[in-house]
């Protein structure tokens, strides 16, 4: 038997399918959109066609995310908090200190030694920081989103990130450009800005990260230049997993297991 979590995110809807033995057998990732229905349909859809597997196949389903009560089909509802730790911990064993930036908010979960809880910190009432600020600082570079995590490279740090509200910063960028200022010093500045508040963010979990083995998860994980940015500021090693979007839908899936009574 095979089960699925789902993971309904402001930009991305990612599903995980795992079989018996919590062994992921595929996934999907695709835009949320206006109509996360839709998006849930089409990541189930891709989640099991690559699967090889038929929809009666799978034995439950768990959601997370906030459009995770638009799941019909559901057994349970499970916070992202649980969801992302319980994935880590499938995904990077040992992981104290995990670091999730997705499309709109970012959040700081630090765990103890058997991977649960312990505290968590969540920015979720401004997007600063997060996969739409990057977005918008792209249309305001005409870059690539997929292009930022590469373009800081080689910077000297000359330019300084004053405002992290996204619709100032994109002003800021902009006459950043006007003024001469290089794209891939403009691009740093916004790398190191992320990582100055997720920092804070991550203050307000734990004092002293020494020790402990940090992961980053979430779409802004795959943009290199905010991981290199985020160990800079940290002072330690920051881990990303092969696919960081799906460790939500990871976690769904394993309580999906644990649920149906095989865990």
């Amino acid at each position: 038997m095979y089960y699925l979590g789902i993971d309904i995110g402001s930009l991305s809807c990612d599903a995980v399918v795992i079989d018996d033995d919590g062994r992921i057998v595929s996934s999907s990732v695709v835009p949320t959109g206006a109509r996360n229905i839709e998006a849930i349909a089409r990541a189930r859809a891709e989640a099991t066609r690559a699967a090889g597997i038929e929809h009666g196949a799978l034995k439950a389903v768990v959601a997370t995310g906030y459009g995770r009560d638009r799941v019909d089909d559901r057994l349970a509802s499970v916070t992202e908090i649980t969801c992302h730790a319980r994935g880590i911990g499938k995904l990077l064993p040992g992981t104290r200190l995990l670091i999730d930036i997705g499309g709109q908010d970012s959040k700081a979960i630090l765990l103890d030694r058997d991977g649960l809880v312990v505290e968590f910190a969540m920015n979720d009432k401004c997007a600063a920081g997060t996969g739409r600020f990057l977005e918008a600082m792209a249309r305001a570079l005409e870059v690539d989103i997929d292009r930022l995590g590469a373009l800081g490279r080689g910077a000297k740090g000359g330019v300084t990130l004053s405002s992290m509200c996204t619709v100032f910063a994109e002003s800021e960028v902009v006459s950043l450009i006007a003024d001469g200022a290089e794209v891939r010093e403009i691009v740093a500045a916004l790398h190191r800005a992320i990582a100055a508040r997720t920092v804070t963010l991550v203050r307000r979990v734990t004092s002293d990260v020494s020790g402990l083995r940090v992961a980053m998860s979430g779409g802004v994980a795959r943009n290199s230049g905010v991981v290199d940015a985020l160990k800079e500021a940290l002072g330690c090693n920051v881990d990303v997993p092969p696919e960081p979007d799906i460790v939500g839908a990871l976690g769904a899936a394993l309580f999906a297991k644990d649920r149906a009574g095989n865990g």
